[in-house]
């Protein structure tokens, strides 16, 4: 079982915005380090955002202002705010967590998400 399930992908336009979400789940200690990466296909998958657990955040360049992280710790949550979408952002985009489990404090477990597809089109 995937402890991380992503949501918010779809169709939109050139322009236009979509809010991703991801949800780690299960009995969890705590999540650590989260990230949204993004794969084309043929291409390499690349880091678009990245949040630790005190809120520190990371872009990659071609972000550019337009895409906001955010994370809810009490509900180990991670979301992405993609404003002003052109047809290059088009990717299944994925989250990635870091996870320490109630049965294991010892160790961080490292996990994706399943991936959702944004499509950027008119």
């Amino acid at each position: 079982q995937v402890p991380l399930v992503e949501s918010g992908g779809g169709l939109v336009q050139p322009g236009g915005s979509l809010r991703l979400s991801c949800a780690a789940s299960g009995s969890i200690f705590s999540v650590n380090d989260m990230g949204w990466y993004r794969q084309v296909p043929g291409k390499q998958r690349e880091v678009v955002a990245l949040i630790a657990r005190d809120g520190s955040t990371e872009y990659e360049d071609f972000v550019n202002g337009r895409f906001t992280i955010s994370r809810d710790n009490a509900r180990n949550t991670v979301a992405l705010q993609m404003n002003s979408l052109t047809p290059e952002d088009t990717a299944v985009y994925c989250c990635h967590a870091g996870i320490v489990w109630d049965s294991d404090k010892r160790y961080e477990h490292f996990y994706w998400g399943q991936g959702t597809q944004v499509t950027v089109s008119s």
